[in-house]
């Protein structure tokens, strides 16, 4: 349940970065990402700010989101059951979420790990650069683990 939970997240994720392509995303990202990095240090409070700042100025490109992102999800579980279940599937949506949101700690959460997720957030809060140099750690150990070596971390 929680890997549906979490790949429906990324699939929302994905749909919203794509409907804010056109208005200049990599000037957009590198903002928020130097904005994020401040504000984790201080309080989560300021990430929430942001979030809501972020939602009262794109609203309708976050409903569209959520809307597409129903029957995207629901079109995935329905047609692509079997392939999900493959040992090799889950670690690419490991190595997706550790690179997009594995500052978080989601990939960890994706794979059961959910101490090391919290463990994740604790270190977000107090260092967030080394979460992302972590993260980016645990998506190249991922991208060279054999499916049989990936299926031992998945436990």
């Amino acid at each position: 349940m929680l890997q549906r939970t979490i790949l429906v997240i990324a699939i929302f994720l994905a749909i919203l970065v794509a409907l804010t392509f056109g208005d200049a995303l990599l000037s957009q990202l590198y903002a928020w990402i130097s904005h994020l990095t401040g504000w984790v240090v201080y309080n989560f409070a300021d990430l929430f700010d942001g979030i809501q700042r972020y939602l009262s100025a794109h609203t309708t490109k976050v409903l569209l989101a959520i809307a597409l992102t129903v029957p995207v999800s629901w079109w995935v579980f329905r047609n692509r059951q079997k392939e999900l279940r493959n040992p090799a599937n889950h670690r690419k949506i490991a190595i997706v979420l550790a690179i997009c949101l594995g500052w978080l700690g989601a990939h960890r959460f994706y794979l059961g790990q959910i101490g090391w997720g919290i463990i994740y957030l604790l270190i977000l809060w107090f260092f967030p650069p080394l979460v992302i140099v972590l993260a980016l750690i645990d998506a190249v150990r991922y991208f060279f683990m054999t499916d049989e070596q990936f299926s031992v971390v998945r436990g």
